[in-house]
């Protein structure tokens, strides 16, 4: 193997990651996500065959021949129930989020739309449509792109800054983003707690890292209850907030409409929610102005790893 090639970055911060020097002296930036995707899912009436059923009660079970309507209306609570009870919980406590959006569930849920322009949330495009960047051709996935963000901006009335992939990047997204522009950053790295900068075509790119540990498809697949989520997410915030008195770092908890909006799931986000608020140092945000807070306090410096197209 040449490992002038290896694109992989192994060793990120290490033993010394940087000062983030989140406002007021936080200890830890937390920043809670919707991922709003009902309507954008693979179904039989949008051509894909057959009905997307993943983050479901009915997730593992196998497919049908034509239309799952049991599984349609699962995602339909998310769109008609789960968002709304979301919403007011974050509404009733005056915290700010971001939603993971994609642009066809927008177009789809115009009540939606409206609600998150009025909302103060900041927009993170999820891309067109729940879909497989690396099964996309280059045009294609380009397209994509482009399709979303204008989407988007329409809906919302405001540019989806952030770029988060339903199942993952292809090798060529994060080089699309750069290419289009408009996007600060991205949300497709999973491997660290704090931002980073990436050099992708010789233009300065950041990479704010998300979480599928800190999120409630946890309680998709087995027996969970609320309380087993609060614990989980109540341990992984505890254990940042300790550590953040000498090293702060990001904490991002992911959300979907048609999982914990249920009753009891939601009784979890609503102890959580209550237990960091009582906490003092903590900044809880939105994604952009994490982005805005490290462009700003770490700006790029032009070491960031190489991505050439």
């Amino acid at each position: 193997m040449n490992y002038s090639e290896y694109d992989r970055d192994l060793v990120g911060y290490g033993a010394n990651p940087p000062d983030p020097k989140w406002p007021n002296g936080a200890r830890i930036a937390l920043n809670f996500v919707i991922n709003v995707e009902e309507g954008s899912e693979a179904s039989i009436q949008d051509g894909e065959g057959f009905t997307e059923t993943q983050l479901t009660e009915a997730y593992g079970r196998p497919p049908l021949e034509g239309r799952d309507l049991a599984g349609e209306s699962m995602f339909e609570f998310g769109s008609r129930v789960g968002f709304w009870r979301l919403l007011r919980l974050f509404q009733e406590r005056e915290l700010p989020l971001t939603m993971f959006a994609c642009a066809l569930a927008l177009e789809r849920t115009p009540n939606i739309a409206d609600a998150i322009r009025t909302s103060g949330a900041d927009v993170c495009s999820h891309g067109w449509r729940w879909a497989k960047h690396f099964e996309m051709s280059l045009e294609e996935e380009r397209d994509q792109i482009a399709k979303a963000f204008q989407s988007l901006e329409t809906s919302t009335g405001q540019r989806p800054m952030g770029w988060y992939c339903r199942y993952g990047p292809s090798v060529n997204t994060r080089r699309l983003l750069v290419e289009h522009g408009g996007f600060l950053y991205d949300s497709d790295y999973y491997g660290d707690e704090l931002p980073f900068w990436r050099t992708v075509d010789g233009q300065p790119h950041l990479i704010i890292p998300y979480s599928l540990t800190n999120n409630d498809g946890k309680m998709v697949g087995w027996m969970g209850t609320g309380d087993d989520w609060f614990t989980f997410i109540r341990d992984a915030f505890d254990m940042l907030y300790v550590e953040g008195a000498t090293h702060p770092k990001m904490m991002s908890v992911g959300l979907h409409n048609r999982v914990i909006g249920h009753p009891a799931r939601a009784m979890g986000l609503k102890r959580f929610l209550d237990y960091v608020m009582a906490k003092p140092d903590v900044w809880i945000t939105r994604r952009i102005d994490i982005a805005n807070h490290w462009v700003e306090t770490h700006p790029y410096d032009g070491r960031g790893l190489n991505e050439e197209g």
